[in-house]
């Protein structure tokens, strides 16, 4: 009788040009540890090692966003259960020592015991070229910031001309007008080297504008195309519909619930109860970029969104402050976006439904009794209030059906 093979379990410790990886089987056993270049050839190099031992159950990689996204991609690609491991625990770190093949063996054992779970963004997808043209356009915007304050700067200590006409503009004026300066004076003039320092810091503003139009028109469109339910809400343009597309990346499925996604974003409440006081506290962890995307979102419904402005009067009434009224916010909103970025096609809205039933002449209460419902959470759907989305798809294809048949 054929004996069965040998289940084991993978942990990586990655690098810029090398990686180290260590193998354990099933109960904790060092079976080796070997490197391996951090290249597609490395790479095939290191999958047939680990199968040389038995068969892989799952590998643990650390830096699954950076160094390790290589290995991922290609692990992935062969059908490998890939797990993301955080950095070993400090105080294991201190008993043990450091070195590659310790935090190696610390990601296989960190698999092995069901310690990290993770699965790692698939980065393979139009997330991941929303997350390439975030980057250069966050850099675009924060150069274009700094080039506009050091003009601002610059006119403190420019010549009384100079800084009379400049000083009262706007930035946009400002950089205008002194792109325009002709500079044919001495050089060695102060003046007329302040004029040269303007208009090269203008045009370069201006050029930089170009560049910024040009990438938020993309991110505009890339956005619009990756998830169009969640550019449709409220509050969320191309900007925080980036951030949050990115923060979940191309496979948002891997964060299960509503909760992870705020625990993701640092929008979720934290116990800090001891003994018979029981509180919780502001979650400073998390994504910290998606966290401000989601203040944003909160500051824009607090504004323009009737429903928001309702609740937030509500919880006013009742003595809540405006930092604890945000706070429950944002972890509604979390909520919600958790919901588009498993639907991102974008839904009928509850007007759409309302407005169709009302052309086949029906009432809430008769589409009721035919879908086995109360009447008032049609209402919620048809008035965008507590949308349950699994009734609110019954709804749209009961309508649908009725539309068709009315139609034969």
């Amino acid at each position: 009788m054929a004996e069965p093979q040998r289940v084991v379990y993978g942990g990586v410790d990655t690098h810029k040009d090398f990686h180290v990886a260590a193998v354990i089987d099933d109960i904790g056993r060092i079976l080796g540890t070997e490197t391996f270049p951090a290249s597609a050839a490395g790479y095939r190099r290191l999958e047939r090692w680990l199968e040389r031992h038995g068969q892989i159950a799952k590998v643990g990689v650390e830096g699954t966003g950076c160094y390790g996204l290589g290995l991922t991609r290609f692990l992935s690609g062969a059908g490998i259960e890939v797990i993301e491991v955080n950095r070993p625990n400090r105080q294991l770190r201190r008993r043990r020592g450091k070195s590659d093949t310790v935090d190696a063996e610390a990601a296989a054992r960190a698999v092995l015991n069901g310690e990290a779970t993770s699965v790692p963004k698939a980065a393979d997808g139009i997330v991941e070229a929303i997350r390439a043209l975030r980057m250069v356009f966050c850099s675009t915007r924060n150069t274009r910031t700094r080039i506009a304050n050091q003009i601002r700067d610059l006119l403190v200590t420019a010549p009384d001309q100079l800084r009379e006409v400049l000083e009262p503009l706007d930035t946009d004026d400002r950089v205008a007008r002194a792109a325009r300066f002709r500079c044919t004076g001495d050089p060695a003039d102060p003046a007329e080297a302040t004029k040269v320092a303007l208009r090269t810091f203008a045009r370069q503003h201006e050029a930089l504008t170009v560049d910024l139009d040009a990438l938020r028109a993309r991110l505009d469109e890339l956005t619009a195309q990756a998830n169009p339910a969640l550019r449709h809400a409220v509050g969320i343009g191309p900007d925080v519909a980036s951030i949050l597309l990115v923060a979940a990346g191309d496979n948002p499925e891997r964060i299960a619930t509503d909760a992870g996604f705020a625990a993701l974003c640092g929008a979720s409440p934290v116990e800090a109860s001891s003994g018979k006081h029981v509180s919780h506290r502001l979650n400073k962890g998390g994504n910290r970029d998606a966290n401000h995307a989601l203040w944003r979102i909160v500051m824009v419904r607090m504004t323009c969104h009737q429903p928001t402005k309702d609740y937030v009067a509500r919880r006013q009434a009742e003595g809540k402050s405006q930092r604890f009224i945000i706070r429950c916010l944002k972890r509604y909103v979390a909520r919600e976006i958790h919901q588009l970025l498993l639907r991102p096609q974008l839904a009928t809205t509850g007007r759409d439904l309302r407005s169709a039933r009302r052309q086949l002449g029906l009432t809430q209460e008769h589409v009721a009794a035919a879908l086995g419902c109360q009447q008032a959470r049609l209402s919620n759907i048809e008035n965008d209030k507590r949308c349950n989305h699994e009734l609110a798809g019954r709804y749209r294809t009961w309508l649908d059906d009725q539309i068709a048949t009315c139609a034969a």
